[in-house]
């Protein structure tokens, strides 16, 4: 099988692999669809992603559905051509959690996920024709939910999960800041969620006209010297810009909530925070997601439609191509999406991957 390789910083592969086995309790899966993440490219321009430092070639991500190809022994109810997405995060150890942590599972200090470097051996992505993934793992697709929107169950569950961390926002305006993938899937999580108007701030037009084809009721352009909304209830800060961190304190009104959800550095960076104090600002985490894969489906089961976050799509073999257009902020890309074997027939849900099985 082939599949998408990074060995070192700047240096990414489509490299032949062995097709995997099915072992006890598992399944493989023939990959359809992969979305790009930013640690990918961060893995593939710095050879790290956080703190996790790449030590050996690692297939890449964490954002894919396809179809069952083969069933391992000692699994029941999955049948081969079923269509599913994949929960990406493997507790290791026992998973015991303090009460007070009670089924927030991604706060667990041990997790292999798809398509990281953290541990080592590292835990290879679905970046590939085929994956043997965990049953326990599998999200079958409900109808009308196709695989290429499947494969953004994952990062719209970590939307729904900032957007759970801001509590009710039914009837509540929310001001998000960044039209990244994340927030732009945010700005359609609040809609979904009964949110009165939805500002979303950034400073791509691009960005911003696809966070209004998201949902966003209105834009504010920061490269134009638009303001972010003043007197802000909750703010979604999606960018993960340090820099960005004064104004949007500046913009929450007293006693309100601030949810940070785009991923800080890891190092040190400026930021003008004395706001946070004197408005009595709430300043909570928002990190990946526990349960909302499932609430993702649903949501896009009911109507949530995350096509217009997909930008461009590539196949397998143009992988570098496509990483290059996720990386140029001048590409207009927000979500581009890599195709793994031919495009499945979009209107029959259920047609399965022939070649493949």
């Amino acid at each position: 099988m082939r599949a998408v390789t990074v060995h070192g910083a700047g240096d990414l592969r489509v490299d032949e692999r062995p097709d995997p086995v099915a072992p006890e309790g598992h399944v493989v899966v023939a990959v359809e669809w992969g979305g790009i993440c930013g640690s990918d490219l961060a893995y593939w321009r710095h050879g790290r992603s956080g703190t996790a430092v790449l030590r050996d070639p690692l297939v890449l991500g964490h954002e894919i559905a396809g179809r069952v190809a083969r069933v391992g022994p000692g699994v029941s109810g999955v049948e081969e051509g079923l269509p599913v997405t994949v929960h990406p995060a493997e507790l290791v150890g026992d998973g015991r959690m303090p009460e007070r942590l009670a089924g927030r599972t991604n706060l667990y200090p041990r997790v292999r996920y798809f398509g990281s470097a953290a541990f080592h051996p590292h835990t290879d992505g679905g970046f590939s024709e085929f994956r043997a993934v965990r049953a326990d793992q599998l999200r079958p697709l409900p109808a009308g939910v196709g695989t290429r929107e499947g494969a953004l169950a994952e990062p719209l569950a970590v939307a729904l999960h900032a957007v759970s961390r801001a509590g009710d926002v039914a009837g509540r305006d929310v001001t998000v800041n960044g039209a990244g993938p994340i927030g732009c899937l945010v700005a359609a999580a609040l809609k979904h969620a009964g949110a009165g108007r939805v500002t979303v701030a950034d400073i791509s037009p691009a960005s911003l006209a696809v966070a209004r084809a998201m949902g966003a009721d209105g834009l504010r352009d920061v490269s134009l010297g638009e303001p972010l909304p003043e007197d802000a209830e909750i703010v979604i800060e999606a960018s993960g810009a340090p820099g960005a961190l004064g104004p949007v304190l500046r913009s929450t009104a007293r006693g309100g909530t601030v949810v940070q959800v785009g991923n800080l550095p890891g190092t040190e960076a400026a930021a003008v925070l004395g706001d946070l104090v004197t408005r009595e600002i709430t300043w909570k985490g928002s990190y990946r997601f526990s349960h909302e894969i499932d609430d993702a489906l649903t949501a896009m089961a009911e109507g949530l439609d995350v096509r217009p976050l997909m930008t461009h799509t590539f196949p397998l073999d143009r992988a570098e191509e496509a990483m290059r257009v996720a990386a140029d902020p001048a590409s207009g890309s927000s979500k581009v999406m890599l195709r793994f074997g031919p495009d499945p027939d979009p209107t029959d849900p259920a047609h399965p991957r022939k070649d493949l099985l």
